[in-house]
């Protein structure tokens, strides 16, 4: 579904990605994991096209996406939850998700407001609250909720519960775990290692702007050095 090969990216005359190499498989999840500034927001903003690859090839879908503009890399079917959520702050709920609704890939079972309240039913009660009445965690629910109205065949977490308190967290897990059981396509960002590992299929481990280790999750559970050396567990 989605491969990068030997991606590099710079930001002005600084190289922050050497040569990332990452796969994704069509119906699996997959961690891109490691310490803070490593690169794992450059590789995500570099697949987005919101940060323009400098080197190397991104393939989505079959399409090679690597000169795409955003908008046209949103439309080929991946959506993505942001760092930060960055959802809209004076719209509802309601308008959130609407405002993002669109079906390019014509998906036979779509996601509509009914579908994203059954997931997250704390946001129907919310529904006609600001953005910025929310909660921290009500709002990364807004956000997720808001990239599956895309219909995206891939979808993209950046930091997916940072910040959260250890019950909205779970429902967070649950979610994708449901999802997962879907056959969403799923690449995430966290830190919580024992959550990512009960979730995903492979994980791709980055230091300094190159994947150092990739593995399945009993090989990640079984190794220490990795979880010690470059995860700081």
């Amino acid at each position: 579904m989605l491969e990068l090969m030997k991606v590099e990216t710079f930001y002005g005359q600084s190289q922050v990605l050497f040569g990332i190499d990452l796969k994704i498989n069509d119906g699996e999840v997959v961690t891109l994991i490691g310490r803070n500034g490593m690169g794992k927001t450059t590789t995500i903003h570099s697949i987005m096209g919101i940060v323009r690859a400098n080197l190397g090839n991104i393939i989505f879908d079959g399409e090679q996406v690597i000169d795409w503009p955003s908008y046209r890399i949103a439309n080929a079917g991946i959506g993505l939850v942001p760092e930060g959520r960055q959802i809209f702050p004076n719209l509802s709920v309601v308008e959130n998700l609407i405002a993002t609704e669109s079906n390019h890939l014509k998906n036979s079972n779509k996601w509509t407001l009914d579908r994203v309240f059954e997931i997250f039913p704390r946001l129907k009660d919310r529904s006609k609250q600001m953005g910025n009445q929310l909660s921290g965690g009500e709002q990364q629910m807004l956000a997720i909720g808001r990239a599956l109205m895309t219909n995206p065949n891939l979808l993209i977490l950046d930091e997916a519960t940072e910040g959260l308190a250890p019950l909205v967290r779970m429902e967070i897990w649950n979610c994708l775990k449901e999802l997962k059981s879907e056959g969403q396509s799923i690449l995430v960002v966290d830190k919580n290692i024992e959550a990512l590992t009960d979730l995903a299929d492979q994980h791709f481990v980055i230091e300094k702007g190159k994947v150092v280790w990739s593995g399945n999750s009993d090989m990640l559970k079984a190794n220490k050095e990795i979880q010690n050396r470059y995860l700081g567990i």
